[in-house]
Order: C-alpha cells, then sequence, then structure tokens
C-alpha cells in the first residue's frame, strides 16, 4: 500500500492523555516485580535488583546514529534513527552482537527525558524513523520516552526491533505506541529455543506475540517514498542444517498472521559468541542453504523485502 507521505501520522499523536497515563503506569508497576519479558524474574528493578538480562532500573544506551544496514523501508536517504540498548532477556549461542546483549562493553545509562532527547536528535538528523534495537529490557523508559518526545515535537514513526521473545501483555500496553513492529522470528519449535537461546518456550511465545503485533499495527505499510510508515515486518535469519525450520515459520506467518506478512529472509549469519562449541553452528551457510529457505516463503507468495 502506498499513500503520500504527508497522510501518515504517527500512532503515539493520536493517544489520549488518559490512555498514555494507563498504560504508562501499568508498564512502570510491571517493573516492581519483573514480568516485563516472558522469562518473569520478578525483581524489584526499581530498586535496583537484576533478573536474568541484568538491566537496571534506567536504559542502557549502547550507541546510537543513522543506520544504513537496515532494510530500505527503514533507511531511505537518512538512515534510520537507531537507538541501541544494551542487556537482552535471550542469550544466543550465535549471537552477533553478544558485546551488547550480555553487557560486557560499556554503555550509558539514561533516565525518559535524556532518551527523549536522543530522538528528537535522530529527527533533527534527517533519520527516517526511530528504531529502538532490544528494548525489551526498557518497555516502560521508552514508552515514556517517547511520550515525552512527542510532546516536544517528535513526529517520526517509531520501531520496536526486538528478538521475538516478548510477553503479549506487555505489547498489548504498549499499543499506540509503536508504528512499527521488527521482531525476529528465530526457530519454529521451543526445542530449538531452548538449545540456542536458553528459553524453553520462545516460538510459543513468539507466535502470541506476533499475532498482537498483527493486530494493533496490521500488514507493513509504506509511503510514496517506499518508507515504512506502520505495520508487521518479520526477520527470519537462516541457520545452518534449518536449524530454525523455516517451512514452520512461514507456514504460521502465512496461515495465522497474515498471508501479506512482510518478511525479510536474512543471510548473513556467521559463528559468534559460543557458536564454536556447538559443531552444527560453527559454519556459515551455503548459498543452496539460503535461496532454499527463502523458497519456502516465495512459494507461499508472502511479501519478501
Amino acid at each position: 500500500m502506498r499513500e503520500d507521505q504527508n497522510h501518515w501520522l504517527p500512532a503515539y499523536l493520536k493517544l489520549s492523555p488518559v490512555a498514555v497515563s494507563s498504560q504508562l503506569t501499568a508498564l512502570r508497576l510491571a517493573m516492581e516485580s519483573c514480568v516485563l519479558c516472558p522469562r518473569q524474574c520478578r525483581v524489584n528493578r526499581l530498586k535496583g535488583e537484576k533478573g536474568f538480562c541484568a538491566a537496571p532500573s534506567e536504559a542502557v544506551v549502547s550507541s546510537f546514529g543513522p543506520h544504513y544496514g537496515e532494510e530500505r523501508e527503514l533507511v531511505g536517504e537518512s538512515g534510520s534513527g537507531t537507538i541501541f540498548f544494551s542487556h537482552c532477556n535471550l542469550e544466543c549461542l550465535f549471537c552477533q552482537n553478544w558485546t551488547i546483549s550480555r553487557a560486557v562493553e560499556g554503555g550509558v545509562t539514561e533516565d525518559s527525558s535524556a532518551l527523549a532527547d536522543r530522538m528528537l536528535y535522530l529527527q533533527k538528523l534527517g533519520c527516517s524513523n526511530i528504531n529502538l534495537v532490544t528494548p525489551t529490557p526498557y518497555i516502560y523508559q521508552v514508552a515514556r520516552a517517547i511520550d515525552l518526545a512527542a510532546g516536544r515535537g517528535l513526529k517520526l514513526p517509531v520501531v520496536y526491533n526486538c528478538g521475538g521473545y516478548e510477553s503479549v501483555e506487555m505489547i498489548a500496553l504498549l499499543e499506540g505506541f509503536i508504528d512499527i513492529y521488527m521482531p525476529d522470528a528465530k526457530y519454529g519449535s521451543d526445542a530449538a529455543g531452548a538449545k540456542y537461546s536458553g528459553v524453553s518456550d520462545y516460538y510459543s511465545r513468539l507466535k502470541n506475540a506476533l499475532a498482537e503485533m498483527q493486530r494493533q499495527v496490521g500488514d507493513l505499510q509504506v509511503d510514496s517514498k517506499g518508507l515504512a510508515r506502520r505495520g508487521l515486518l518479520v526477520r527470519h535469519l537462516v541457520l545452518p542444517g534449518d536449524i530454525c525450520n523455516s517451512e514452520e515459520i512461514s507456514r504460521f506467518l502465512y496461515e495465522e498472521i497474515s498471508p501479506h506478512c512482510a518478511v525479510n529472509v536474512m543471510a548473513q549469519y556467521h559463528p559468534a559468541y559460543r557458536a564454536d562449541a556447538y559443531p552444527e553452528l560453527n559454519r556459515r551457510i551455503s548459498t543452496a542453504e539460503y535461496l532454499a529457505a527463502r523458497s519456502k516463503f516465495s512459494v507461499k507468495k508472502l511479501r519478501l523485502l
């Protein structure tokens, strides 16, 4: 779907003050006995207690700036305005950003007002969107930052760029704050998630979360310049030996999310983090493996990016 760029208004500018207050209150309460993600560590994040992800009470920003390596629907002429957060609720054995996700390298701790300033700065640079990378441990902080930034003139669509292991209840509380959901769909089985990402229910949670994301924002929509303005965009990283079960992911997206679902089937896997300890992970994928995986999505006529 293509419409004139001036037609679009970010969802957060349509939220009522009553709705914003209610959603932020609920998200903050979820930090007192942390249930922001399906791990439900139930530590008091507001008092500095740390769960599996080890995230503190305020957001930790690893880096930020225009990013030109994202999908063309996000990049535009001046890049996607990415904010990379430290810490993650997953521990993927092949994580290519493990120094950030496991937070072994420093980041800058920022409150919501400072995050709002980052968003406005990226808008000033001309970025096409605000791209929140691994925001799951900081759902409350980023929602509050979006609200503050909106009051200061933010008008860009907000992208929720996550690993796919999300609480459907928390995603529901983000309704209206997020314009574009961009989750990974890592595996088509819970067993693979347990072995390679340290969670026993990855696929079960992914399916519920994607259904809620689709309900909120629908299929991916672009403006007259081809830039994403609203909708769901799923990323699927092809893994060696079809560990990811591309067939099941493509079936689920087509049958249970939308036959028009936008998908980026990605070929850039390379062994990283602890992958060398697992023979099945300790190699790049072949061209044949990538093409075979991609064909499973194309044969269903899903929207491949």
